[in-house]
């Protein structure tokens, strides 16, 4: 299957400034890709090369199985785009100017579709553009890129100016387009905001990638908090030294421990008690890559 983004030595030069030194980068068709790193690290500049809007230095890249220099129309019409420091003003509605962008892409998107995704995102579509706030025109923004259902969505810093319910309602969005065989490649400088739908993801740094990891196997053999509460007292000797466990610490009825990988052990060593209550814990994304990576 073609790769819905590839790219091979990437590198992109501002003059004496360097924002980007050979990135090789596969996202794969239908997964949820998070590119992740601090302001600066050059996700921006990646993501400009990607639309066209800037040519790389050197380097090769392909959008959807074509280079986007080439694709034109076509190629832009599957793709989704939501900029990291979107411009919106004039005296048009959002619903006006919605119907507008649909109608330049050449796609049908019913005033239904546009309906819903702005009572998803609690946006009032009778209101001017050019009179909201930073987070009504990011709802704008976000209604922008996803109501003509695109096979790639391109996302940098989503959820800037959204409060944590909308941003909730932000990642089912992108569960649902996932869940639809949909490619997305989600910028952002929080790694916790994609912690919860990314396949994979890569962290950036000074224009230079770091490290590929997938979410899922990140997690697995991540580091857990654990904390078991028993309805009897407990004795330490049963807990020590049990694969997979340390930081043990016994206090009367509880045991709290950090577990790493399996930890089949120490179940069943818990279920030769009456175990009250199991509090697991694990670590944002944040905390993982910085503990393979370092700050």
């Amino acid at each position: 299957m073609t790769a819905a983004i590839r790219t091979a030595g990437l590198t992109k030069h501002y003059g004496k400034h360097v924002a980007l030194t050979d990135l090789d980068l596969e996202v794969a068709q239908g997964e949820v890709f998070g590119f992740l790193g601090p302001n600066g690290a050059g996700k921006s500049t990646t993501i400009r090369i990607l639309l066209d809007l800037i040519r790389p230095t050197s380097g090769t890249v392909e959008v959807l199985g074509v280079d986007p220099r080439k694709g034109g129309a076509e190629l832009r019409r599957r793709i989704g785009y939501l900029p990291g420091e979107l411009t919106i003003e004039g005296r048009n509605t959002a619903a006006d100017l919605l119907r507008f962008l649909a109608d330049q892409r050449g796609h049908a998107v019913s005033a239904r579709r546009i309906g819903d995704l702005a009572d998803l995102l609690d946006l009032d579509l009778s209101k001017k553009v050019g009179a909201m706030s930073k987070g009504n025109k990011q709802k704008v923004g976000i209604i922008a890129a996803f109501m003509h259902q695109p096979d790639l969505l391109i996302l940098d810093e989503p959820t800037s100016g959204l409060d944590p319910l909308l941003q909730r309602r932000f990642l089912d969005l992108v569960s649902t387009a996932k869940a639809d065989g949909r490619t997305v490649f989600m910028s952002s400088h929080i790694l916790t905001e994609v912690q919860q739908t990314a396949d994979r993801a890569v962290i950036m740094r000074a224009g230079q990638l770091l490290g590929t990891e997938n979410v899922e196997d990140l997690r697995r053999r991540s580091p857990r908090s654990v904390e078991l509460v028993f309805g009897e007292p407990v004795h330490p000797a049963d807990f020590d030294r049990l694969p997979g466990v340390r930081d043990l610490r016994v206090e009367d009825t509880t045991v709290r421990c950090t577990t790493e990988g399996e930890v089949d052990e120490l179940f069943k060593t818990a279920a030769k008690y009456q175990l009250v209550s199991v509090l697991s814990t694990e670590p944002d994304l944040e905390a993982i890559f910085f503990s393979l990576y370092g700050r």
